[in-house]
């Protein structure tokens, strides 16, 4: 198969998988509380119904707040696009990918931020401070572990890392890299909006981030919006899964080392989907005010991995 085709095709996998792995941590929050919990059709047919439903758009809007859906599902495709997934290789990886695929999420974040403050209302003026104040303190953890894990591979290209990770012993990874996995795990939890930092759930509470940012979106906005938050968390379990765990990605191009690097992806996806979610089960909501310690504990695994990794580097 073409390696464009091949990398193409990762993309639209992670498109299709993404309302999956939403609806896998819902269901297991549903059994935890003697719930059924929605089907998996239902993941994907709230998507389908939302993209048929009409918009209503605030008299107030400019055209910020209509580009803002796109411009946020283009940077997700675009950050996803750099991401190895069944193979080492990615649509748009080149050297110094680390750092663009940083701030292509940081562009939709920003234009998040920017529409919900377009409409004047309250709720998306206070959504999108606390949504900059929380990304603050992530991104500089999220490239410090970035860092660690570069400097241990020796590239800043997210496909010579996870061809680096991959070729090297398993408890070796595990070692040098459990402190960067630690802060990765917890900007995932971040980026993703869950708990103990903020609740997908919720849509009409004081304490609410993400959602008091979408407030006035509806129909096909909507659903951009919810789609391209799924692709990002999908995006980040991703990274933990073919940078920590990186056994059974394929190192060609050919069908059956694909189908069983699929194989070994889905189990490792839903694994720290699982994490992630009985992470979420088992945590109370953080007050806003203690949101910063979560992610100052995340800033101090990040750069003692990376003081790890240059201790070991010089051989001190």
């Amino acid at each position: 198969m073409s390696a464009v085709l091949l990398s193409l095709f990762q993309v639209f996998f992670l498109m299709a998988l993404a309302p999956a792995v939403s609806w896998f941590i819902k269901k297991m929050k549903a059994a935890s509380q003697n719930r059924v919990g929605p089907s998996l059709i239902q993941a994907y047919a709230d998507l389908w119904k939302l993209f048929r439903k009409d918009m209503v758009i605030p008299e107030t809007a400019s055209w910020i707040f209509h580009a803002m859906p796109w411009v946020l599902f283009a940077s997700t495709l675009a950050a996803a696009s750099m991401v190895p997934v069944l193979w080492t290789r990615s649509l748009f990886g080149f050297t110094g990918d680390v750092i663009l695929f940083v701030y292509l999420l940081a562009l939709g974040r920003f234009f998040l931020a920017l529409a919900a403050l377009d409409t004047g209302t309250t709720f998306g003026g206070m959504g999108s401070s606390r949504e900059m104040t929380l990304s603050s303190l992530a991104e500089p953890a999220l490239l410090l572990a970035f860092f660690a894990l570069s400097f241990r591979a020796r590239t800043l290209s997210l496909e010579s890392m996870s061809v680096y990770f991959a070729s090297e012993p398993p408890m070796q990874v595990l070692f040098f890299t459990s402190l960067a996995f630690g802060a990765l795990l917890i900007v995932t939890i971040t980026e993703s909006g869950r708990i103990p930092l903020d609740n997908p759930a919720t849509h009409l509470e004081l304490t609410m981030i993400h959602e008091a940012m979408i407030l006035e979106y509806s129909g096909r906005y909507l659903a951009l919006i919810e789609w391209s938050h799924q692709i990002k968390q999908l995006v980040f379990l991703t990274l933990l899964a073919d940078l920590f765990f990186p056994w059974g990605i394929a190192a060609a191009g050919d069908f059956p080392a694909l189908g069983f690097s699929l194989v070994f992806f889905l189990a490792k996806i839903f694994i720290l989907a699982f994490v992630v979610g009985w992470i979420e089960i088992h945590s109370s909501k953080l007050r806003l005010f203690r949101a910063p310690d979560l992610l100052a504990v995340a800033f101090v695994l990040a750069i003692l991995s990376l003081l790890g990794q240059l201790i070991i580097g010089r051989g001190l």
